[in-house]
């Protein structure tokens, strides 16, 4: 994605952080729409579903994201961490998954474009234990975190014969 050139939306410093949920995006409509509902949700062996891994990366895009404004999380957020394995919940459907994905990546590249360059350093406090990090290092970690579980989703479509 990164030889594509850059976005003109998103500021020099911030752009691995654009490209790299780019990737992942373009992973997951890739990946997705080859599947049914049953296979998303399926189990391999001791792995989470890729339907797990598909919502994990939106709900801690969303989390990690929250953090990186200086804000804590909200009830609704702390909520749905519990909820992001079970597969009777929405986004379920691949379609919806993308959906989901999409949006989250739109969301989040809109908040990388709008994050002043000059905040990078500014000190931001992560979870209930107010661990340390910096704006920078939350948009970092927010996409090198997609960026895993995504390709968990790869890596499981090609165990289970999908790909």
């Amino acid at each position: 994605m990164w030889l594509r050139g850059p976005l003109v939306d998103v500021p020099p410093l911030f752009q691995p952080v654009a490209h790299s949920l780019l990737q992942c995006r373009e992973e997951v409509r890739e990946c997705l729409p080859r599947m049914t509902r049953d296979q998303v949700w399926a189990r391999t062996g001791d792995s989470a579903a890729i339907g797990y891994h598909v919502r994990h990366a939106i709900g801690s895009l969303d989390r990690l994201l929250t953090y990186a404004q200086g804000e804590q999380l909200s009830d609704e957020q702390l909520a749905s961490m519990g909820n992001e394995s079970d597969a009777s919940r929405a986004p379920r459907t691949p379609d919806d998954l993308v959906a989901a994905f999409d949006a989250a990546v739109q969301r989040a590249i809109a908040q990388v474009g709008a994050t002043p360059p000059d905040t990078a350093f500014l000190l931001r406090e992560v979870g209930r234990g107010r661990l340390p990090s910096t704006v920078l290092g939350l948009l970092f970690h927010a996409a090198e975190h997609t960026q895993r579980h995504i390709g968990q989703v790869a890596t499981l479509v090609k165990v289970a014969g999908i790909a």
